[in-house]
């Protein structure tokens, strides 16, 4: 038997489901910075590349998947949470909540899908602690 453990290589993308494919992509490029990368051809989908994970941005109902937003936010890294924060305010983002944990700063926001995103800076190194 061979080990699972070499059958994953990494994560590629994940996928950000949206109602409005037109309205999302205008909202990742114009308010963060993410432009599309890859458009799906006459499909509302493309991909948006954040440096280190593609979102794959997808219409879900034209791809035959229920609409239903991420509630766990995916996290974007930034160097400065609360420069950022200030910046996607300035666009009329609403922030949920922001905390310290005590190696990293967040703030947690939902796009205008209702898809949870978390600003993330971590100022602490890793652990090496299990």
């Amino acid at each position: 038997m061979s080990d699972p453990r070499s059958l994953i290589k990494g994560t590629d993308f994940v996928m950000v489901p949206t109602r409005d494919f037109d309205a999302a992509v205008e909202f990742f490029d114009t308010v963060l910075g993410l432009p599309l990368s890859v458009r799906y051809g006459s499909h509302p989908g493309g991909e948006l590349e954040t440096g280190n994970l593609t979102l794959s941005l997808m219409q879900s109902e034209s791809f035959g998947v229920e609409f239903n937003p991420n509630r766990n936010p995916i996290a974007l890294r930034v160097d400065d949470v609360d420069a950022a924060r200030s910046e996607l305010e300035s666009h009329g983002v609403e922030f949920v909540v922001q905390f310290d944990s005590g190696v990293c700063h967040q703030a947690i926001f939902h796009d205008p899908d209702g898809n949870a995103f978390v600003l993330h800076h971590r100022y602490a190194p890793p652990s090496d602690k299990g």
